[in-house]
Formats: structure tokens, C-alpha cells, sequence
């Protein structure tokens, strides 16, 4: 049964594990979010008083 034999199969599954292991990552962690919020000044608004009628 051919499917059985590993030479082939066993080769493209290390092949891809190091493509996944030492490629992808460097990749995903130089991402940069275009509206990231630690970028961004934040400033609270002026509070404003409740003063409704409650009754």
C-alpha cells in the first residue's frame, strides 16, 4: 500500500511544521495594527452633572 510508505509523506510533514515553526511567527509578530489604541492619546471628556428630574 503505497500510502503507507513514509518517505514522501513524512518529509512534507517536517517541511511544513519548520515552515510553520520558524516562518509564520517572525511574520505574525511584525504585524502592526493600523488603529492600534497604545498609539493613541487618550483624553477623557469633561464630566457632566446628572442633574434630570428623578420624580
Amino acid at each position: 500500500m503505497p500510502q503507507l510508505d513514509p518517505s514522501p509523506w513524512f518529509a512534507i510533514f517536517l517541511f511544513s511544521w519548520m515552515v510553520f515553526a520558524f516562518v509564520v511567527p517572525p511574520k505574525v509578530t511584525a504585524h502592526k495594527f493600523p488603529n492600534d489604541p497604545d498609539y493613541k492619546i487618550i483624553e477623557t471628556p469633561p464630566g457632566m452633572a446628572w442633574d434630570w428630574p428623578w420624580h
